[in-house]
């Protein structure tokens, strides 16, 4: 079964906010800069210490958060579901039909990172992400 986990998307200030939530919640936090990732050559400099994905755990809680925000964002679009699988049946079946009716924005791919990932905004207008870890098969 799929574990359900939010996904904030900030624009810049993701490891502040992040940061913050850690001293309000507890937990352990982890931060990938896009300097950090196979990423850094293809975009400017400036980009380069914001966050391409945050992490903070503990016990009851899981928050992910990232800076890689669209070109227009505003509240509405700041959240995503982030399904994390334990198959990749499970991942494709659960794309494959949350998809129907809606815009698969990023295709389901392996990615630098070793997951098979993806995105899809389903046709009520929510934005979904899609996460099976290939390191542990």
């Amino acid at each position: 079964m799929a574990q359900l986990n939010s996904y904030l998307t900030f624009n810049g200030n993701c490891r502040e906010a992040m940061t913050f939530y850690k001293a309000c919640l507890g937990g352990e936090l982890e931060l990938q800069t896009i300097a950090d990732s196979p990423l850094a050559k293809d975009l400017p400099q400036k980009m380069k210490k914001c966050i391409l994905h945050a992490t903070l755990k503990s016990d009851s809680i899981v928050i992910m958060g990232s800076d890689m925000a669209p070109e227009n964002l505003i509240n509405g679009n700041t959240v995503s579901m982030m399904l994390t699988f334990n198959s990749e049946e499970e991942i494709r079946k659960a794309y494959t039909d949350l998809s129907v009716d809606g815009n698969a924005t990023h295709p389901l791919e392996v990615t630098f990172f070793g997951a098979l990932f993806g995105n899809l905004t389903d046709k009520f207008g929510h934005q979904w992400m899609f996460y099976y870890s290939l390191k542990n098969n």
